[in-house]
C-alpha cells in the first residue's frame, strides 16, 4: 500500500509546521529545561503548540522528539526513558490530530545525537546506529506516517540514522541537512555534493532546514533540484538568519517574507516547505496562504476554523477596537513641527526634580517628553512607572522608550499591555544597551528579540495578537516609532535595519544626537529618502570636554571636528556656543525635518528651554 505522505506530495505541495521550542519558550518554558520530557511532563503544553500549526493550516506536523536520542536525553538523567519519550510524543501528535478532525500527516522528528563521532568524538558508528535505533522504536510504536531526519551536518551520522530507521521499516524518510550562510554543510559540503551522497540512501525526501533563513536556503534549494533525481526536496527555513546577543539568537523574518519565500520555493521545486527555529503560527498561516493562491484546488488539508480545538474565550460587545491617535502622532500625521524632550528616569525612587523639569519645559510650550528606558546600560527607576508620574503631574504626552535588554517575550508584552491599559500609547522600539555598556558588566542581558523584533510584536497587538497569534481580545492601539544613527560605523547595516524597522510598521524615526546635518542628508538620500517623517535627534554640549566625552565613550554619537573645535575655542564660554549651535540646527531641522528631539544633558533643563527659545 502506498504511503499517504508519498501519494500527497505526488498530487502536491505540503506544508510542514513551524518550531516547537520557540512557542515552548514563549509559553513560559525555560530554555535549559529538556523540551523533548515536556511529552510526559507537560503534554497538554505541547499539544497546545500542534494545535496552533494545525489550525494556521499545514498538512503536517512534527513531533516534539528532535533531542530524544540516549545522549541528549543523558544531560538531563533521562537516558532510560527514550521509548517512553518518543512513543509519547507521537501519541500526542496523533491525538491533536484526531480531536481537530484534521488528516495531517504526523512527522518523527530525528535530530543529531550532539556528540561527536569517532574518530573525532568518542561515538562508535554501532553506538550511533542503536541510539537512533531505540529512538525510532518509540517513534514507530507511537503510530507516526513518516520520518523527519533533520539539521544533520553530518553526512556520516546520516546515513547511520537511515540505516538505523530502515532496519525497522519501509516508512517514508525526509533527510535534511543543515547549512552555513555560505551555503555549504558544516563540514564543507554543497548542496549538490549533499544531495549526490543522500540520494544513494533508501529516503523518499531531501532538503534543508534550520541554521539560515529563507533566502539562503532558496539558494540551497535550486542547487539540489537538479540533482533530487525521484526525490522530493523539502525546505524549511528559520526565521532569519539567527543574530546572536549575549546567549540568545534572534530571529525576524516576517510572516509575509517567508511567505513569499515559500511560494518562490514550491515554483523552484519543493514539494515540502514549513519553518524551523523562531517561526510561529503566524508564519504558517500566511505561508499556507501562499501557497493557496498557487494551488487553489487543494481541499483536503483547508483550514476550517470552527475546528480550532483551542477554547476562544468571547469578548464582551460593545467595546472599542481602537482609541483616537496620540497627540503625537496626530502632530506628525497633520505635518505640524514636532518637539519633544527626553528625560532621564532617576536613579533613586524620588521623582520631584524629574518632574519639575517636566514643568518648566512645558511652561517653555513642550507637549510631549521622552521617557528614557534604561540607556547605557545603567539602573534608574523603570520607565512605565516613570512615565505615568510624569504624565499625571504634568499632563503631557509620553513617548515612552522601551528596550528588549531586561525581559524576555512574555515580560515584553506584558509590559506593553500594562502601558496601554494606562493610555501609555507612544512607544520608541528599541533593542537597547547591553549590561557591558554600564555599571553591571555581569548582568545578564535577555534580547529575546530586538527593536526589529519588538516591532512585529507591537505590529501583531495592533491586531488583536500576542506573539503567538494567540489573541489579546481588543486590539491595541500604539504609536509605533524607532530609532536610527546615521553616523553608524556600519552605514550599510544601519541602512538595512532602518528599512526593516519601516516594513515592519515604524510610524517616525528618531535619529541619535545629530551635529552635522548633511550627514542625515546624505545617510537618508541614500535610502531614497525616508518614507517615514524623520525626527532629529539634538543635544546642547556643554563644553569641550562634554563632547570629546560624548564623542569617544559613548555607543552611537559622533561630533564631527569642527563642532569640537569650535567649543575648545570657545573656552569659558562653550556653554553659550553649545547653545547657539543647537539652536542652528533646531532652525535648519525645521524647514526640512518633522520634528525636533532634544536631549538634556546631567538634567540641565534649563539649556534646553532655552534653545527652545529659536522654535518660537
Amino acid at each position: 500500500m502506498p504511503s499517504p505522505l508519498l501519494t500527497r506530495l505526488a498530487e502536491r505541495p505540503l506544508l510542514c509546521d513551524g518550531a516547537m521550542g520557540t512557542l515552548l519558550y514563549a509559553r513560559g518554558v525555560a530554555l535549559d529545561v529538556c523540551f523533548d520530557v515536556l511529552n510526559l511532563n507537560e503534554p497538554k503544553l505541547v499539544q497546545s503548540v500542534h494545535s496552533e500549526y494545525i489550525a494556521a493550516g499545514c498538512d503536517a506536523i512534527e513531533t516534539n522528539t528532535f533531542g530524544a536520542n540516549r545522549f541528549k536525553l543523558g544531560i538531563h538523567g533521562l537516558q532510560g526513558r527514550v521509548r517512553e519519550i518518543n512513543l509519547r510524543g507521537a501519541k500526542l501528535a496523533r491525538d491533536v490530530r484526531e480531536s481537530m478532525g484534521r488528516d495531517v500527516m504526523v512527522l518523527g522528528s530525528i535530530g543529531p545525537l550532539g556528540k561527536y563521532l569517532a574518530p573525532l568524538g568518542s561515538i562508535e558508528p554501532a553506538e550511533a546506529r542503536a541510539a537512533f535505533h531505540e529512538q525510532a522504536e518509540g517513534l514507530l510504536e507511537g503510530g507516526i506516517d513518516a520520518f523527519v531526519i533533520e539539521t544533520f551536518s553530518d553526512l556520516t551520522e546520516m546515513r547511520l540514522a537511515v540505516e538505523a530507521v530502515r532496519a525497522l521499516t519501509d516508512l517514508p524518510i525526509l533527510a535534511e541537512v543543515a547549512f552555513t550562510d555560505e551555503g555549504v554543510t558544516f563540514t564543507g559540503r554543497t548542496a549538490a555534493e549533499v544531495v549526490r551522497t543522500l540520494r544513494e540512501l533508501p529516503i523518499q525526501a531531501v532538503g534543508a532546514n534550520c541554521s539560515v533563513g529563507s533566502s539562503v536556503l532558496y539558494d540551497i534549494l535550486e542547487q539540489m533540484v537538479p540533482e533530487a533525481g525521484g526525490l522530493h526536496v523539502a525546505i524549511q527555513p528559520n526565521a532569519g538568519l539567527p543574530s546572536r546577543v549575549g546567549e540568545r539568537l534572534m530571529y525576524l523574518s516576517s510572516p509575509i517574507y517567508m511567505a513569499d519565500y515559500a511560494a518562490r520555493m514550491i515554483a523552484s521545486g519543493a514539494r515540502l516547505v514549513g519553518g524551523c527555529c523562531g517561526t510561529t503560527p503566524q508564519h504558517i498561516r500566511a505561508m499556507r496562504e501562499a501557497l493557496d493562491r498557487l494551488t487553489p484546488q487543494r481541499s483536503a488539508a483547508r483550514v476550517e476554523p470552527a475546528r480550532r480545538a483551542r477554547v476562544e474565550i468571547a469578548e464582551p460587545s460593545g467595546l472599542a477596537t481602537s482609541a483616537p491617535p496620540t497627540l503625537l502622532q496626530r502632530r506628525l500625521d497633520a505635518g505640524e513641527f514636532l518637539v519633544t524632550v527626553e528625560l532621564d528616569p532617576p536613579r533613586g525612587h524620588n521623582v520631584e526634580k524629574l518632574v519639575q523639569g517636566a514643568k518648566l519645559l512645558k511652561e517653555r510650550g513642550v507637549e510631549i517628553v521622552d521617557i528614557n528606558d534604561g540607556s547605557l546600560g545603567r539602573v534608574r527607576m523603570s520607565v512605565l512607572p516613570t512615565a505615568m508620574l510624569v504624565r499625571d503631574a504634568t499632563g503631557l504626552d509620553i513617548n515612552m522608550h522601551f528596550t528588549c535588554r531586561d525581559r524576555n517575550l512574555m515580560g515584553i508584552q506584558a509590559d506593553l499591555l500594562g502601558a496601554h491599559a494606562m493610555d501609555i500609547r507612544n512607544i520608541l522600539a528599541m533593542t537597547g544597551d547591553p549590561p557591558r555598556t554600564g555599571d553591571y558588566v555581569n548582568a545578564t542581558a535577555v534580547f529575546d528579540v530586538d527593536a526589529i523584533g519588538l516591532m512585529r510584536v507591537l505590529a501583531e497587538m495592533n491586531r488583536g495578537l500576542d506573539a503567538t497569534g494567540t489573541s489579546i481580545g481588543e486590539p491595541t492601539s500604539f504609536s509605533v516609532g524607532v530609532a536610527l544613527n546615521p553616523a553608524s560605523e556600519e552605514p550599510a547595516r544601519e541602512m538595512e535595519r532602518f528599512l526593516a524597522k519601516v516594513e515592519a510598521g515604524a510610524r517616525w524615526v528618531q535619529t541619535q544626537p545629530v551635529f552635522d546635518l548633511e550627514l542625515l542628508d546624505r545617510f537618508l538620500d541614500r535610502a531614497g529618502g525616508s518614507p517615514v517623517p524623520v525626527v532629529v535627534g539634538i543635544l546642547p554640549l556643554h563644553s569641550a570636554r562634554h563632547a570629546e566625552f560624548l564623542h569617544n565613550e559613548v555607543p552611537g554619537i559622533t561630533i564631527p571636528d569642527a563642532v569640537r573645535r569650535r567649543l575648545r575655542e570657545a573656552g569659558d564660554g562653550a556653554l553659550r556656543v553649545g547653545i547657539e549651535m543647537a539652536q542652528e540646527l533646531v532652525r535648519s531641522v525645521r524647514p526640512r525635518y518633522a520634528g525636533a528631539y532634544l536631549m538634556p544633558s546631567f538634567g540641565r533643563f534649563e539649556v534646553v528651554a532655552e534653545v527652545l527659545d529659536a522654535i518660537r
